[in-house]
Formats: C-alpha cells, structure tokens, sequence
C-alpha cells in the first residue's frame, strides 16, 4: 500500500501537536483526522478504516506516567487488533517504549520528533500492511532468515522495535527454530553491530569452567592457569552476550550470573579488580517458560533480569508455506555449494516434505535438503531423495507417554522392529543387542 493512500488517526489532547502533526502529513497520505479526547476513538475505529493510529501516551496534565495511553492502546487493540498504533510521548524511556511493544504498539516516538523520522515510521507500517511479497531478514551480507508466515512477520517487526535499545532479551523456542539467528539479527540490527558479538553455550559449562570461561582468570589463579584470560563477558564489551541454553545452568551459577548482571562488573579469578561491563545481554533456551516459572528450577530474579522482552520462536510444523520457501532456499544454497542444479522440485517431493512433522524444525529441514542434493542423479529433486533421520523417524513413531521402563523397552522394540520391515538382525544391530539378546526380549514380553 503507497503512503499517499493512507488514512491517520491523531490522538492528542495538544492543539499545537494535531496542527503540526496535520500539517506535516496533509501533503503525504489521503486524509489526516484528529481529536483532542481520546473517548471518541472507538467511536472513530467502528465508523471508518484507518491505516495508522498517532496516539500521545498522556491525557492527564498533571500526571505523565505513560499509563493513560496504554490504557487507550488496549481499548484500540479490542476494538481493532490489526490497526498499527505509534505512541508518543515527551517522556521517553526504554521501559516504557518496551512496555508498549508488548502490548501491542507498533513503533514508539518521542517528542519533540524529527519530521523525516515520523514519516519514515508511517511510511514502513502501511506499505507492510499490504505488502504480497514480505522481505527476507538481513542478518548479514552471508545469512538471512527466510519467513512469509504470519508469525515469522510479527517476529521480523519485533526485532525492528527492540533491536535499537539496549534491553535484555530472552529468545524461547524448541531447538533448530532459528534462536541463534534471531540473537544474530537483534545484535545486526542494533547500535552496538560495530562491536564483538560473543555467543556462549553455557548449558554445555561444568561447574568448575563456567566462573572461568565467562569471567576470565589471572595467571596462577589455579592449577592450569598459566597465562592471563579474558572472559567472555568481557570479550563482548561494547557489543553483545549471547548465552544459549541458559535454562540448563545450575542453581549456583544463576546466582553467580545474576550478581554480574546486577552489578554490572566481573571479577577474573584470582583478581581483586573488578572490571566494568557495558554489554546487550541475550539470552535462549528450548524450556518453555512456565518451566522457567518453576522457582525450584530457576531463579525468579534472573528471569526478570532476563526477560525485559521475550520472543517465542514458532515451530516449523507452524509456519505453513514457509516450509516450501526455506525447501527452494537450501536447495539454491547447496546447488552452489556442492556445484550442481539448479535444481527444479519433482512430483510428490513437496508433498513428502509436507506429510513430515520435522521435529527438529529448520535444523531438520536444511539437513534433509542437503542430503537430497548431495543424492540427487539428476537436476530435479524427487520425493526419492528425501531421506528422514531415523533417529527423527523413530521420535514420529514412538513418543512415549508411558514411563515404566519395561513397557519403554517394549514399544522400542517394537517401534524398531517395524521401522526394519521385521529384520531382526538390523533391529539388533541398531537397538546395541545381539540377535539372542533380542530374541530373548522378544519371548519375554510375548512378541
């Protein structure tokens, strides 16, 4: 949609702000109406469509709080959810810009503005709105993240909305759904892209490496310590921390981590020096967050200090035709890496992809086309050459519920069995037995 089709709304209780506001868009979009009190806008919302909403977040002269216009934002969002509303407010904050987005908000402006940037924000969300072609994430000039679905939009505007400010970032999602890439694309799309970007996977740290690897050491702090190292938290000074996996660390290192957060500083061991931090902290696990939640696993403080905004990451299994998509995107990336294709898609190769749950979503996904290119004889893909992991395919087969590990090792059997077509020697070679072995769990449990 082009922005001189565009219907905005104004909501401000300043005459000069409307004026001003009118003034700088009358020339650009079709109609521009305001309104001074903000209990005509349901009204306004159920009798005409408008593109943009301009709302001011303060209606009361003697209290600026914010508060007034998140009130109004969650009566438009009732009235409207798809309407875009940008905020605006003479007293800007990052909590308060962020607590905006997550209710809905669509951009957050502070006043006074510069004219280009107000045009600049209306011009992005109403040519977005219509838009039958949604671009790819530049993440950098090697890697994008490909998504036409709806949820994957919805992250790729987060991302435009958190990125800038420096606020602490938990990424959730099951694991191969991108949580790297989305870490990745939040730090390129920031003020600190110039600076390191350190990613850690503290869930892999025993006790004795994560003080060490993440706070750095003095020579002949210990044992093996025979040379000066630099954590990794102060590697990423200036730039940004990315700690995967942080819902596996132990209750020890939660409380360790959470003193270096609060205090912004690290101290090596071995050191008495402290040494400032000036880091974006991001974080990432495959948990979902009621098991964050649970205090016997995980500090509630930590989670508040990590968790000023939260992205969930959307299963594959939910992202419709982005599925095809990413299916035509790693096939051009391993034509070109493995010098074969272009390759075109044969009857039925979508359909199988399709009628897989890819369990382990995009990761899955890129491995599966990477061994069809490398299999195929031809410079079309058929649904011949797409070859699921059997440790995937058993997962489809055999989910258990049951955890009585009798009846776990019989429908492992089973499962198994069916998977070879009966052959008990393949069955026994994978399940790690002897065909005797096998043939004696067989008799036992009457198969």
């Amino acid at each position: 949609m082009q922005l001189s089709k565009a219907n905005i709304l104004i909501i401000d209780d300043d005459e000069d702000v409307l004026l001003a506001l009118r003034l700088l868009l009358k020339s650009h979009v079709k109609k521009v109406q305001t309104t001074t009190n903000p209990n005509l806008i349901e009204g306004l919302l159920m009798e005409q469509q408008f593109d943009v909403l301009i709302l001011d977040m303060n209606f009361n002269g003697l209290v600026h709080t914010g508060n007034e216009g998140l009130f109004w934002l969650n009566r438009i969002k009732q009235t409207n959810p798809k309407v875009d509303v940008i905020l605006i407010t003479a007293y800007g904050d990052i909590d308060l810009a962020i607590k905006s987005l997550k209710k809905g908000a669509s951009d957050f402006v502070v006043k006074p503005w510069k004219n280009e940037k107000m045009l600049q924000a209306i011009k992005d969300l109403v040519e977005s709105k219509k838009s039958s072609t949604p671009k790819p994430l530049q993440v950098n000039s090697n890697l994008k993240i490909i998504g036409d679905s709806e949820p994957m939009q919805a992250i790729f505007t987060k991302i435009k909305k958190v990125a800038p400010t420096d606020a602490n970032v938990l990424i959730l999602g099951e694991n191969g759904t991108g949580k790297d890439l989305i870490a990745q694309a939040i730090h390129e799309n920031s003020k600190r892209k110039n600076k390191p970007f350190i990613k850690v996977d503290v869930g892999s740290l025993t006790e004795s490496l994560f003080e060490s690897e993440l706070f750095g050491y003095k020579k002949g702090a210990f044992t093996d310590a025979r040379q000066d190292r630099m954590g990794r938290f102060e590697a990423a000074n200036g730039g940004t921390i990315f700690l995967d996996e942080i819902g596996n660390i132990s209750p020890r290192q939660q409380a360790r981590l959470l003193t270096v957060l609060q205090n912004r500083m690290v101290t090596p061991l071995g050191s008495i020096e402290p040494v400032n931090l000036d880091i974006r902290l991001i974080c990432a696990t495959n948990l979902d967050i009621s098991e964050l939640a649970d205090e016997n696993r995980f500090r509630r403080d930590l989670i508040y200090r990590i968790n000023t905004v939260d992205f969930v990451m959307p299963p594959l299994r939910e992202r419709g035709n982005d599925l095809t998509l990413l299916a035509h995107y790693f096939s051009d990336v391993y034509s070109d890496k493995y010098s074969k294709g272009p390759f075109s898609f044969g009857d039925g190769f979508l359909n199988k992809l399709k009628s897989h749950s890819f369990p382990g979503n995009v990761r899955e996904l890129q491995y599966v086309i990477e061994r069809a290119v490398i299999m195929s004889e031809g410079d079309k893909l058929t649904k011949n050459d797409l070859v699921f992991s059997s440790i995937e395919s058993l997962s489809q087969k055999f989910k258990p519920e049951e955890t009585n590990l009798e009846e776990l090792e019989k429908n492992t059997i089973l499962a198994v069995i069916d998977k070879n077509n009966g052959n008990i020697s393949k069955s026994a070679k994978e399940l790690g037995l002897t065909r005797a072995a096998l043939y004696r769990r067989l008799n036992k449990y009457d198969l």
